[in-house]
């Protein structure tokens, strides 16, 4: 966050775990520095750290807002597949996205395969966590699938 960003009081709120009445308190008695911006109060960072005594983690880095998530969206290619290995991920990847019922999680998985390049390409849409999950899925199946070949 750069150091010139304006924090409003919702933001310094959630940032010092307090209540917005108590930001805006400190404010008003003056013990928090904060520049009126029309009917609002802005909050400079640097000021919130002098107030805070130590340095405050940008809100990009620190905060999602209530109910916020991650979610991430990718294109998987894996090239040098065979007819048969790329039959066996599929049906790994379709049975992890179906999934135990009542999953929260939403996760959308779809495969092509593509036979004149002995590629597979797997799209995901999922949470971060979710996609961390089905990369390392991935990974362990043609990790698996290697260790075959070789043996």
């Amino acid at each position: 966050m750069p150091p010139t960003s304006l924090l409003s009081v919702e933001q310094v709120a959630e940032i010092l775990k307090l209540h917005v009445r108590t930001i805006r308190n400190y404010v008003r008695s003056g013990a928090l520095k904060a520049t009126r911006v029309g009917k609002q109060y802005r909050i400079a960072l640097a000021d919130l750290e002098a107030f805070s005594g130590q340095p405050v983690e940008s809100l990009d880095d620190r905060i999602l807002a209530p109910g916020g998530r991650v979610e991430v969206s990718g294109v998987i290619s894996v090239a040098g597949v065979t007819p048969a290995l790329a039959t066996r991920l599929t049906n790994t990847l379709m049975a992890t996205a179906k999934g135990p019922p009542g999953r929260v999680e939403p996760l959308a998985i779809s495969t092509a395969y593509e036979v004149e390049h002995d590629r597979l390409r797997i799209l995901v849409a999922a949470d971060l966590h979710t996609m961390r999950s089905v990369l390392a899925l991935i990974d362990a199946v043609l990790e698996r699938s290697a260790g075959a070949a070789a043996g």
